[in-house]
């Protein structure tokens, strides 16, 4: 049965967890739609305003590290005001600035107004873990947020279909249009629905000096430290494979034609991941589930590396790899959050502000760099996919003090 949660109203009907995490979910995957519907269309959009080269992938680049960046300003603000206003503010802007990006007259313009649509419109994605840590903490959190990213990813999978299929019928600018449209459908959810989740108690001030602290303490607690840099590090690899991913599937494999079909599976097999860990976590524990996934994605990565320097790597074989370091992304990316976001209540939404600042600026620019390294092979992206796994299993190795697999909420009497 859903658990009820309390209206904002007397007169509202209560929302329940069904509803929550659906609504939760597709927040968060407005901002993925605003990211990969897009990706069909780099080509058109390249010629009509002239860019050249992997300099089209800066559409998708500045949203990515705009939004890192701006994910340090709506936790703070939430803390103080309420998850409720900073939520809707986010997705009003996200409104406003999709239609600016449709009407924008050349690329430099259209760089200019994706940053601002990534920086003011990280709240969408930096809020919803924050509302969710309000109500449940430990692996409750990591199966809740699964079950979001099961949700959210089904957007990733299809946007690039929905893209193509507006192409059809449209321009690039059009796609911008339809990511004005789904903003005010999710808008009117939200003012409708959501109740505040932040009580009394837990109001902070603002002081500069308290949110400083308060996101210190988020980043600086040994124990969530590695999880938080780690993530940043194994999704920056797989926002490289996202920037240079139409050039890649396009030009290196020649299978343009099916881009999206491609980029569906992609995305698709994080969604069932999700799904299983859902499923999962709260019997294993987060540590169990995720610790695992992060030395098969080692394995796998090194896999792909080899075939990557093969003198013909072939598109059969690329996919089924990535497809599957994708998924063991769904048991990493949830678990690390909900671990490291477990031990701050009182301070969720700037603990949430802070890990998706770092998490998605490191990622951002990593991703860029990964994707702007694009050579006609797919060789970069295997080495960092490598590389960005290694370094996390050290960053979590500090973290847990050496000792991997640790017990689940349950075992420790959580």
């Amino acid at each position: 049965m859903a658990t009820a949660i309390a209206p904002s109203t007397p007169l509202r009907k209560a929302l329940g967890e069904t509803e929550l995490l659906w609504m939760m979910a597709m927040l968060m995957a407005l901002n993925a739609f605003g990211i990969d519907a897009i990706l069909p269309a780099l080509d058109a959009l390249a010629a009509d305003l002239s860019v050249s080269g992997n300099d089209r992938q800066f559409v998708i680049g500045v949203f990515l590290l705009a939004g890192g960046i701006g994910s340090l300003v709506p936790g703070a603000l939430a803390d103080r005001f309420g998850r409720r206003p900073i939520l809707l503010g986010a997705v009003a802007v996200y409104i406003v600035l999709s239609i600016l990006s449709a009407l924008a007259p050349t690329y430099d313009a259209l760089i200019a107004v994706r940053g601002a649509q990534g920086f003011f419109a990280a709240g969408i994605v930096a809020l919803p873990p924050a509302i969710i840590r309000d109500r449940v903490g430990g692996d409750k959190m990591a199966r809740m947020m699964s079950l979001i990213f099961v949700i959210f990813l089904m957007v990733p999978a299809i946007a690039p279909t929905i893209g193509e299929g507006i192409l059809q019928i449209g321009s690039w600018r059009a796609i911008f249009g339809a990511m004005a449209v789904l903003g005010v459908v999710m808008g009117t959810w939200v003012y409708l629905r959501l109740p505040e989740s932040l009580t009394d108690e837990n109001r902070q001030q603002i002081h500069l000096r308290t949110i400083g602290v308060n996101m210190g303490r988020a980043l600086a607690l040994p124990s969530t430290f590695g999880y938080v840099i780690g993530s940043a590090l194994v999704f920056g690899a797989l926002f490289g494979f996202i920037n240079s991913s139409q050039q890649l599937i396009t030009e290196t494999f020649g299978a343009g034609d099916i881009f999206p079909l491609v980029f569906a599976i992609c995305a698709g097999s994080m969604a069932f991941a999700s799904w299983s860990n859902s499923r999962i976590v709260e019997r294993f524990g987060a540590r169990r589930v995720s610790h695992t996934a992060l030395f098969f994605f080692i394995a796998v990565s090194a896999v792909q590396v080899m075939f990557a320097f093969q003198p013909e790597e072939h598109l059969w074989v690329f996919v089924p790899l990535m497809a599957t370091n994708m998924a063991l992304l769904g048991f990493i990316g949830s678990n690390f959050g909900a671990i490291a976001m477990n031990p701050f209540f009182n301070i969720a939404g700037a603990a949430s502000s802070a890990h998706g600042f770092v998490r998605m600026t490191m990622a951002a620019l990593l991703g860029g760099a990964i994707g702007y390294a694009f050579d006609g092979t797919a060789r970069p992206l295997a080495l960092a996919l490598l590389a960005s796994g290694l370094a996390c299993l050290v960053l979590v190795l500090m973290s847990e003090k050496g000792k991997l697999f640790g017990p689940s909420d349950a075992e420790m009497g959580r």
